[in-house]
């Protein structure tokens, strides 16, 4: 599918109350809005993922599944901060007229949620049938339907939680140690921090899975080995394919958004308070070997949401099973939505 491009023009104020001069969004459409535009199924991705869901989450969406491009309208846009075409530090700055690189402002997932508004006004969006999303998606889905619950009907949210824990927060600082290590991450180069970005991923390629799924897939079978472990092979591997495809200056801004991810921010209550206020009916899903964001992070919000339905997934892929468990997702989502 063809990425789609929004340029807006008009002055785009942050959180912190930076202002960027304009804006560029890239997205994906599947499917065909109906003539009463309601058939709208919205994902938010995640960290370093693109708006291209069909790519990234094969076997969930396509005909005949729950989120189905024959009768769905499917949108997935790329994040503020990422370097897939949305507005980020490899974007170019309209008042410079060279990319923003170290210079781009630090943003919120709630900037990066108010950024598909722009997108969803500009698309004539006037209602979401489901809004889902993994992880970091899920934190842009609870942003959302709190910010617009006239909008977003219904919700699926997988891995994620109300906040950054200090779990989490501990791990992306490792992981920006890492890259402020590489003397490079601070130049104006799209190359900057890329040792420092595959040391980054090494990092975070261990809290998307977990020692059981390491040891029945990396384990070497030649005891004499002394070197050049099948594990390693397999880090430095990851490593090296993040750094071909992912910017190291935009993994460093949006691991700053997750860490402020707080939904009760600025809202005069905590998070069981604004949790309580989204109303709208939501499918949480959880999976018992994440260790990134653990399904007692799941439990949570279904005990405070209204209208929660919780189901755990008994996967050995941790984090990462939100993304490939999904003919166990497929099968609850439909369920749920029927």
């Amino acid at each position: 599918m063809t990425v789609h491009h929004f340029h807006s023009k008009q002055a785009f104020i942050l959180e912190s109350g930076a202002t960027l001069p304009e804006l560029q969004i890239a997205y994906h459409t599947y499917g065909t809005l109906n003539s009463t535009a309601s058939n709208v199924v919205w994902v938010c991705h995640a960290l370093t993922a693109n708006s291209d869901v069909r790519d990234w989450w094969k076997g969930l969406i396509e005909a005949g599944h729950a989120i189905d491009p024959e009768r769905d309208f499917i949108v997935c846009a790329n994040i503020l901060g990422s370097c897939y075409g949305t507005s980020g530090p490899t974007s170019v700055n309209p008042l410079t007229g060279q990319p923003y690189f170290h210079s781009f402002p630090l943003i919120t997932v709630r900037d990066m949620v108010n950024a598909h508004v722009l997108l969803r006004n500009h698309l004539g969006i006037k209602q979401i049938k489901l809004l889902m999303g993994g992880s970091m998606g899920g934190y842009q889905a609870l942003e959302w339907a709190l910010l617009e619950p006239g909008i977003v009907q219904r919700l699926c949210l997988l891995c994620t939680g109300a906040s950054e824990s200090p779990w989490s927060i501990a791990i992306h600082t490792a992981q920006r140690l890492a890259i402020e290590a590489d003397q490079t991450w601070r130049e104006d180069s799209f190359a900057a921090g890329a040792r420092g970005l595959k040391a980054a991923r090494a990092i975070g390629m261990l809290t998307y899975r977990n020692y059981q799924t390491f040891v029945r897939t990396q384990a070497d079978p030649d005891n004499e080995k002394t070197d050049h472990f099948r594990a390693s092979s397999y880090i430095e591997y990851q490593g090296e394919k993040l750094v071909k495809r992912f910017n190291a200056q935009s993994y460093w801004i949006l691991s700053k958004a997750m860490d402020s991810h707080n939904i009760s921010r600025g809202r005069n209550t905590d998070l069981a308070g604004a949790l309580a206020l989204i109303q709208q009916p939501a499918l949480i899903v959880g999976i018992t070997s994440d260790i990134l964001c653990p399904p007692e992070e799941q439990l949570f919000l279904s005990q405070h949401m209204p209208q929660a339905t919780y189901h755990e997934i008994d996967s050995t892929y941790g984090h990462d099973g939100f993304l490939i468990e999904f003919e166990k997702i497929n099968k609850l989502l439909a369920g749920w939505m029927d």
